[in-house]
């Protein structure tokens, strides 16, 4: 009797599982975005919210709560109740702030359940033009001539471009001096006056200053070049094999989020990427569509976390 009872509640639950996910979602979800309107977030965020709202007939109320590396953004969803109904656009920043905060409201492995990777948006390795420099291996060539003596830009510590750089010195085995910057704007206004050598830069803003003739592209951050600049090497082909490094972007939901939900929401968000006009949009932006499944997501956390914090420690960047 006791087996048969088992036997039932378990069927019960799939069931119960199976019509979560039939009827899944009977209302509007909501994505937060961690970072204010307008950056790599927020677009991806709103590219596919556009498309996903004609696949699960329902609306995706995109919430923008900046602040605090991403940490305000990703601290309420961490906290929202885990029903589907609120989802996160995280990116790299919080997997670097595990190592980078003495002291985070949340864990981004305890605390979420990763859904897929959305994108991928490479990082370019600029110089100023009056460097003798142009390629990458002459780049190191120079830095390990002249050890401290080439500056490099960054939004701030343990921005992006800090934590890519430092990743880059450390693969090179030279020696660079660090100026940190209150945001990427101005860092990059120092390197094209020639304050500043060397610096990476989003691909968009890479891209259009290196037309401009301001400033000299010697290669991409990532392992394979970017559909924005085909013409571009990258960094580990121009003379540092092995060196990966990229600003990416995925959806994740509250820890304890039933599993039906995530297949059904990873099944949807692949469609979208899937979709030519999506994959235009999103390379428009100098991003590149990266899906995944959720375990292959998980395991690319793993690896990213111990990837930055190794760079961090060695760097000693710290919170701004």
């Amino acid at each position: 009797m006791k087996f048969v009872l088992a036997l039932y509640f378990a069927m019960a639950v799939v069931l119960s599982g199976d019509a979560i996910a039939q009827t899944y979602p009977v209302k509007p979800v909501k994505v937060i975005v961690p970072y204010a309107a307008g950056g790599n977030g927020d677009i991806v965020a709103r590219i596919i919210a556009q498309k996903l709202i004609t696949q699960i007939g329902q609306q995706l109320v995109i919430d923008n709560r900046g602040g605090a590396g991403g940490n305000i953004g990703a601290e309420l969803a961490a906290r929202a109740a885990p029903d589907g109904y609120t989802v996160m656009l995280g990116t790299n920043t919080h997997v670097i702030n595990m190592s980078l905060f003495s002291k985070l409201p949340y864990d981004i492995q305890r605390d979420f359940a990763p859904v897929t990777l959305t994108t991928s948006a490479p990082m370019v390795l600029i110089v100023h033009p009056s460097l003798p420099a142009k390629t990458v291996k002459e780049f190191i060539a120079l830095a390990r001539a002249h050890p401290k003596k080439l500056n490099f830009a960054s939004g701030g510590s343990g921005s992006s471009a800090h934590v890519i750089s430092e990743l880059f010195a450390s693969m090179a085995g030279v020696q660079l001096t660090h100026v940190a910057y209150k945001g990427a704007a101005q860092a990059t206004t120092d390197l094209i006056a020639g304050q500043i050598q060397m610096s990476f830069n989003s691909t968009a803003t890479a891209l259009a200053h290196m037309q401009a003739g301001r400033v000299r592209g010697l290669g991409i951050s990532t392992a394979m070049r970017s559909s924005a600049a085909p013409g571009l090497p990258t960094i580990a082909e121009s003379g540092l094999p092995g060196f990966d490094a990229s600003i990416w972007q995925g959806v994740f939901t509250p820890a304890r989020t039933p599993l039906d939900i995530i297949t059904r929401l990873n099944r949807e968000i692949l469609a979208v990427l899937g979709a030519s006009e999506v994959k235009e949009q999103l390379r428009v932006q100098g991003l590149d569509a990266l899906p995944s499944t959720p375990d292959a997501f998980a395991d690319f956390i793993r690896v990213e976390i111990a990837k930055w914090a190794k760079v961090i420690k060695v760097s000693g960047a710290k919170a701004d």
